[in-house]
């Protein structure tokens, strides 16, 4: 019977053991909330001082209670480590909050996150300051960017999208009242469209005017149509859109002008307020430009097609360094955008603020989007795997960058929000004739209730 016993036990750890490694690995989030969790809560608890004294994080204790600690327990008088707040656990991770040492500063504990990340066997830990004085750590129990999930509560507030998740489980907000203009790098398959596909179906909930060139023949922005303002699907089509685009811009600094009393004849370029200091009743709608697979505008075969070229980059670079004060925001995708595509085309990179570059072919791609911005993440996205199709580094000119994972979304379900949200499409009177034909969805007809049946004799 002991014998028995004995079996049965070893069994019933063998399977819970297998039944843990196979929840780690198919279901991270469960197996973090059941087993992950308690384990790191209590490795940290037992462990703080000792990791923090091997990090290099700790100082000596002040002269008062060195001398306190001696005269009451003559023990040996050790370093301190920062003081610990509150451990906050989440669905990914969990967080607390440090208050360093007078001398310390929040690089310290950068530094020294991947030796907290061992020490405490979490996927990830993020550093992020808080106040002078006070950091936060964000550990995370497993890869997020494995299978996306976007966090429940998130800020979708005017110009502002969540449209990915950041690798600290975080969500990766476009938010274009903070970075108007951005380039969007990938190649073939790498997730570029489908990042595009989340960021057009935020947008479409709000009240903005959303304007698209697309040269592939507009297979990519054409089952937008039904929100969608204008459409431009060729360079030729493009060459009459940019210039209507450029005159609303100057219609909206002659409406500052005059709202604000400046006079007529001041240059844009003197103006320092924007169409959001004037009234909301008063207000034009803000415009988005998304521009897909933007080296068709470059390519050039004939005189007659450089010259419409080279207008049609100048319009371009005047939307982005004179479009954020009149509401209008660029969004400029392609595979490559670098130098050779011709004259014009750095002017242009230099204007776009935000950067996010997906897999790309070669490092030159990876430069081209973030060499200049965040050297240090061009060897990240060159590391972007094809089985990871979504996943993207993004930098912006603070030097800082981040890897987020778009969460997939089919083109049904966004071309489904662009029908449901047509009403919400601002009318721009200058832009009708751009608009892109969006045939009404048929109807099903219902069938007779009960099916007739033949008349026998």
């Amino acid at each position: 019977m002991t014998d028995l016993v004995t079996w049965a036990e070893l069994g019933g750890s063998l399977a819970a053991i297998g039944g843990a490694a196979y929840a780690r690995r198919a279901h991270p989030a469960a197996y973090w909330s059941t087993v992950g969790l308690p384990v790191s809560v209590a490795r940290l608890l037992a462990s703080y001082t000792s990791t923090m004294d091997a990090c290099g994080l700790t100082v000596e204790p002040p002269r008062w209670r060195a001398l306190a600690v001696k005269a009451t327990t003559r023990r040996e008088v050790r370093p301190v480590p920062p003081r610990r707040g509150m451990i906050r656990p989440t669905s990914t991770g969990l967080r607390l909050r440090l208050r360093l040492a007078p001398g310390q500063e929040p690089a310290d504990v950068a530094a020294s996150a991947e030796r907290l990340r061992h020490a405490w066997g979490v996927h990830a830990v993020y550093v992020r300051d808080v106040k002078p004085g006070v950091v936060e750590l964000r550990l995370v129990g497993f890869d997020v960017l494995r299978k996306v999930r976007m966090p429940r509560r998130t800020d979708t507030s005017p110009l502002r999208v969540p449209v990915a998740l950041r690798e600290d489980a975080t969500a990766f907000v476009r938010d274009y009242r903070a970075v108007p203009h951005e380039l969007v790098l990938g190649a073939t398959l790498s997730g570029k469209s489908m990042f595009l596909r989340n960021l057009l179906a935020g947008l479409a909930a709000q009240p903005v005017v959303l304007v698209g060139i697309d040269c592939k023949r507009g297979v990519e922005l054409a089952p937008f149509a039904p929100r969608l303002s204008a459409l431009a699907t060729d360079p030729e089509q493009a060459s009459e859109l940019l210039p209507v685009l450029v005159k609303e811009m100057e219609d909206r600094y002659d409406l500052v002008k005059a709202r604000q009393g400046i006079a007529p004849g001041t240059p844009d370029e003197l103006i320092t307020s924007d169409v959001w200091g004037l009234p909301e009743d008063e207000r034009p709608a803000p415009i988005v430009l998304f521009v897909d697979e933007v080296a068709e505008l470059f390519l050039v075969a004939t005189r007659k097609e450089e010259e419409r070229r080279d207008e049609m980059v100048t319009q371009l670079i005047r939307l982005a360094q004179l479009g954020r004060a009149a509401g209008i925001y660029l969004e400029v995708c392609g595979q490559r955008f670098g130098a050779e595509l011709g004259k014009g085309a750095t002017m242009l990179r230099a204007q776009l603020t935000g950067r996010i570059c997906h897999r790309v072919n070669d490092e030159a791609s990876a430069k081209m989007a973030l060499g200049d911005i965040a050297p240090e993440a061009v060897s990240a996205s060159c590391a972007i795997a094809a089985e990871l199709p979504g996943l993207a580094v993004v930098g912006d000119t603070s030097g800082g960058w981040s890897r987020i994972r778009t969460p997939h979304l089919s083109l049904a379900d966004a071309a489904a929000t662009c029908r449901e949200t047509a009403h919400l499409a601002p009318d721009v009177p200058a832009l009708a004739p751009f608009r892109p034909y969006a045939p009404p969805m048929p109807v099903k007809e219902s069938g007779p209730l009960a099916t007739p049946q033949p008349i026998t004799e």
